[in-house]
């Protein structure tokens, strides 16, 4: 197959013009130069030299013609524009997978066809990175001949070895492209002592006559592009090499500046989500449910700022009603973690005892007095096996790469799928002899493809071959073997290596494989390559990507330190079919990254990394932000609205509050713009269209609960003040306190049938989550996930003393405890899962313990002084808010102005409250008035004076259901129900408690 170019990309030919604009009325220009003569002697005659003379690039255009150029560009692109020309340094940041090596490589072109210019160099920050540009370039060599009347030109990448192609590259009429490493001239010296620890391109050299090689380089003035430069020139060293390339100018191509010299093309991962110019990303975690059957410590932090030291750690810590929450904690040495205020006493944390807390930067670790473990930055102990995790991402990402394959292949479209490892012995290791061998995730691997491929609806994927042969034959990966020993006799296992002169360093791998994965780019793509799966280490997290990488995997031990932007870029390029040919549309392009963390976290630390490594600020608007927008075309030049005029715009914003002083968007806006009333002045109403548009990208969703409609409630005095009112609240504004009974016997006989019957616990499960990210300019979303659950069969872990722990919980006899569970015949259960029996069996017998207690309950009165007094109302006025056309109804009759309301069922009868004109008033009685049970505190929903027909007044407490089922509701909320019974009975008025459905069911109680 062969990959096809699209010539006709609106957003690259932006991007090309951005930088070939630069040079706006640059004539046609070369500049000519006397390179060092060539002596050679041929065969029987005196020796001849030969002298040449070099064509270089030359620059006839002024600062400030430049600078006109650059700020005209900027404008037009709506940046931010440059306030003086401090370098010749030009930025165009693209997101990875939208064709940056292409819009470069054919920006050559046009600076050629343009102005003449025919020498460039292309600097790399890695093998990885130059492999990819040099089979892009024998990629579009056709394409470019084709689209540029077969302009002649050369290209090549720099060899220390082949020192006459720098001879050629600057005596050459021809457009000339230079691909070469920063390795290979980032080290020189002026003292000529200390020549011979310079790379060779900076030593004077034989073959070049006692030249030295980056002379001819620099008389050439090359127009340098520097791709990944926040990899290249990282440091003073590299970029002191880049200048001494003498460059006419220097153009920067990333996704991910760190320093952004002349910003004049941008096009961020928002811009390429939203335009479909990337693949969609789907994000899968997996998280361990009812696993905490061992002691999990989670290192999170050390600080050791002030003393003592201290650390954060992430505990399984024990809650009241018994159950387990995950949550971090603070300790300091000698902190003891099965204390309350860490573990709250659970036994699993016996001897944790924080021994040292190690803070020197990367080495950061915990210690404890008795246990052995050692736990580093990220690391965790007590988690389930992670073999088996491992093993059950790289289940998904088979089963994910399967259906995609069987959805796929009818639009001649391969599916690969990419594993990240960070150790490669995990994958693959060498016998003695220098054999590969199989490492555990090979073995997993196969073990998986094998069991997953034989599902009936995978069958024609086998092209009649067993599973076993295929599952040998569609994954390899890309490693080397540095044979050195480590200290303990060991190989160690590594990338290739490489000098600094950019040759391969001695080491052995699998030739086959490297070319297939790093050159081979349409081999890979085609069906005749048996190869779907790759598994890599950290050579491809930049450089190398493949547009139908489908499925990403990180199966690293520990953190990863591959940033997630970095991951994610190798699967993002819009996927090819057989012929090479682009297939649009996410419902093919969609990456499923297989996370090792849930997919929740996953999308905010992209966020957090977009926003970092982008400069991009989600949900903020900038003074320039409207400078590009067109304001009118005369004689084919587009007039902008410009700096001065988007700074005004943007003040604007800010008075009418729709944003704040750093330009967070509000609510305010987003609900102006959802509405179309945003305020704007008469200047800016030609261009409101434009203006929204770009406002609705940065503002993002509006939240359903947005501030606009948060409101404050007041009381509504006139009604709070009546006295109606007041003889309604002195009726049941008194508290009571209770007592209870219970029979041992009976609790025993009610926990044993209930364990029996409904013990249901379950092993520890692994939940797959996955779903769609979003991203817009109001940051990145995930979507509504798709769920499934797989067993976790481990019992690696110690018996708790279930006694003991089910005594404190319950506070009931040991003897009585024993009784239940002995009667009860589920200790089978208990093994399976010691942490989740404990919880339910504890959950059963308390109550069942608070049933009984209501059961026997007995309600007296206060007195007369306890009581909950009227001025409450106005105290909780202060706090009471709703929100508008969501919780909230306007009313008359009650005390307040608005009735919240928390179901339907609740806003039913506040309308129909409103409605009868039997109702007097009524009051959603507050959170504050509070019934005291056994099960806790009881709230009721209304106090209600109603007064029909002339009949005398009649006072209820009315609690809102919907349904008259006892059965059908909760137990809980049946014996609460109960106590509310006997808490007015005990009160001895005349209000009466009552149940109801509806407005109409209440009716039945006093007609």
């Amino acid at each position: 197959m062969k990959i096809q170019f699209d010539p006709h990309l609106d957003y690259q030919r932006q991007a090309i013009d951005s930088i070939v604009d630069i040079f706006e009325g640059q004539e046609m220009c070369q500049t000519n130069f006397t390179v060092a003569p060539l002596t050679y002697t041929a065969a029987n005659v005196a020796p001849v030299t030969e002298s040449n003379l070099g064509i270089g690039n030359r620059l006839k255009l002024l600062d400030d013609d430049i600078l006109r150029n650059v700020r005209k560009i900027q404008l037009k692109n709506g940046l931010a524009p440059s306030e003086k020309l401090d370098s010749f340094n030009f930025t165009v940041e693209m997101e990875t997978g939208t064709g940056k090596t292409y819009v470069y490589l054919r920006t050559i072109f046009e600076l050629n066809s343009k102005y003449g210019f025919t020498k460039f160099i292309i600097v790399v920050p890695s093998i990885a990175v130059k492999e990819g540009v040099y089979k892009s370039l024998q990629m579009t060599e056709t394409h470019f001949k084709e689209l540029y009347e077969n302009v002649p030109f050369n290209y090549f990448i720099y060899d220390s070895n082949r020192l006459p192609e720098v001879r050629d590259f600057a005596t050459s009429p021809d457009i000339q492209i230079m691909v070469i490493n920063i390795d290979a001239f980032r080290k020189s010296f002026a003292d000529p002592e200390k020549e011979n620890k310079a790379n060779i391109i900076h030593r004077a050299h034989d073959r070049m006559d006692g030249a030295k090689p980056i002379e001819f380089i620099k008389d050439t003035n090359p127009i340098v592009i520097v791709d990944e430069p926040q990899s290249v020139d990282r440091t003073d060293k590299s970029k002191e090499a880049i200048a001494s390339l003498n460059p006419l100018c220097t153009l920067r191509y990333s996704a991910t500046h760190v320093d952004k010299h002349h910003m004049l093309y941008k096009l961020d991962s928002v811009d390429a989500y939203e335009q479909k110019l990337v693949k969609q990303i789907e994000v899968a975690g997996i998280d361990v449910i009812d696993g905490h059957n061992k002691a999990y410590i989670k290192l999170v932090s050390v600080d050791n700022k002030k003393s003592p030291i201290t650390a954060k750690v992430e505990i399984d810590a024990r809650k009241k009603d018994g159950s387990i929450e995950r949550k971090v904690v603070t300790v300091q040495e000698n902190s003891d973690l099965l204390e309350n205020k860490y573990s709250n006493g659970r036994d699993i944390y016996e001897g944790y005892i924080i021994e040292t807390i190690y803070c020197k930067k990367g080495e950061e670790y915990i210690s404890f007095t008795s246990k052995p473990d050692i736990i580093r930055i990220g690391q965790a102990v007590g988690e389930v096996d992670p073999d088996e995790y491992k093993r059950l991402q790289i289940r998904k990402t088979i089963e994910e790469h399967l259906d995609k394959e069987l959805r796929l292949k009818e639009k001649q479209i391969k599916v690969l799928s990419l594993f990240f490892i960070d150790k490669v012995s995990n994958y693959r290791s060498y016998d003695a002899d220098g054999n590969p061998q199989k490492g555990k995730f090979a073995v997993m691997f196969e073990e998986e493809f094998v069991r997953a491929v034989r599902k009936p609806q995978y069958q024609t994927l086998l092209d009649g071959k067993t599973p076993e042969v295929v599952a040998a034959e569609v994954h390899n990966g890309y490693f080397a073997i540095d044979k050195k020993k480590d200290t303990k006799g060991e190989d160690m296992f590594k990338e290739s290596k490489y000098t600094n002169d950019d040759k391969p360093a001695t080491s052995a791998f699998d030739e086959s494989a490297y070319n297939l994965i790093m050159k081979d780019k349409e081999k890979l793509l085609s069906f005749s390559s048996k190869l779907k799966f790759i598994f890599s280490h950290s050579a491809l997290k930049e450089g190398w990507d493949n547009p139908n990488v489908f499925q990403i995997c990180t199966l690293n031990e520990t953190n990863s330190e591959i940033k997630k932007r970095q991951e994610i870029g190798r699967g993002l390029r819009i996927a090819v079919n057989q012929d090479g040919e682009r297939v649009h549309g996410f419902e093919v392009n969609t990456l499923t990254v297989m996370a090792n963390e849930s997919y929740e976290k996953f999308a905010e630390g992209l966020q957090n990394e977009i926003e970092r490594e982008e400069g991009i600020k989600f949900g903020v608007v900038e003074d320039h932000l409207f400078a590009g927008i067109a304001v009118s075309i005369e004689d084919e030049e587009i007039e902008y609205l410009g700096s001065e005029a988007s700074k005004m715009l943007f003040k604007e914003l800010k008075e009418n509050a729709y944003v704040d002083v750093k330009g967070k968007v509000q609510d305010s806006l987003k609900a102006a713009l959802k509405n179309g009333d945003m305020k704007l002045s008469a200047k800016y109403e030609p261009q409101r269209a434009q203006i929204e548009n770009i406002l609705k990208k940065v503002a993002g969703k509006l939240n359903i609960n947005n501030r606009d409609d948060k409101k404050h409630i007041v009381l509504n005095k006139a009604v709070f003040m009546s006295e109606e009112f007041k003889i309604l609240w002195d009726k049941i504004k008194f508290k009571t306190t209770y007592r209870v009974n219970f029979d041992v016997d009976r609790l025993v006989e009610d926990c044993v049938q209930e364990i029996k019957n409904n013990l249901n616990v379950g092993k520890a499960r692994f939940i797959y989550r996955k779903a769609v990210a979003e991203i817009d300019r109001g940051g990145v979303h995930v979507g509504t996930p798709h769920e499934s659950a797989s067993s976790y069969e481990s019992t690696a872990f110690e018996l708790p003393d279930l006694i003991t722990y089910l005594q404190n919980t319950t506070n009931l006899t040991r003897k009585t405890i024993v009784q239940i569970i002995a009667e009860s015949d589920r200790l089978d259960a208990f093994k399976r899962n010691p942490q989740k029996y404990i919880e339910q069996v504890a959950n059963i017998i308390n109550t069942k313990m608070q049933l009984m207690q209501v059961n026997g309950v007995k309600y007296q009165k206060i007195g007369d002084t306890e009581f909950y007094a009227q001025e409450l109302f106005e105290k909780d006025d202060m706090q009471l808010f709703g929100y508008l056309h969501k919780n909230m109804l306007s009313v008359a009759k009650s005390i307040h102005e608005y009735v919240v309301y928390d179901s339907d069922v609740e806003l039913k009868f506040a309308e129909q409250f409103e409605k009868s004109a039997d109702i007097k008033l009524y009051t959603k009685l507050p959170s504050w008035f509070k019934i005291p049970t056994p099960l806790g505190g009881y709230n009721p929903d209304w106090a209600v004076l109603v007064e029909a027909d002339g009949k005398e007044k009649l006072y209820f407490v009315v609690e809102t259901k919907d349904t008259h089922m006892s059965e059908e509701r909760r137990a809980k909320e049946n014996a609460k129900i109960n106590c509310g019974k006997e808490h007015f009975k005990a009160l001895e008025t005349d209000v009466a408690f009552t149940v109801a459905t509806s407005y109409e069911d209440f009716t039945g109680k006093y007609v």
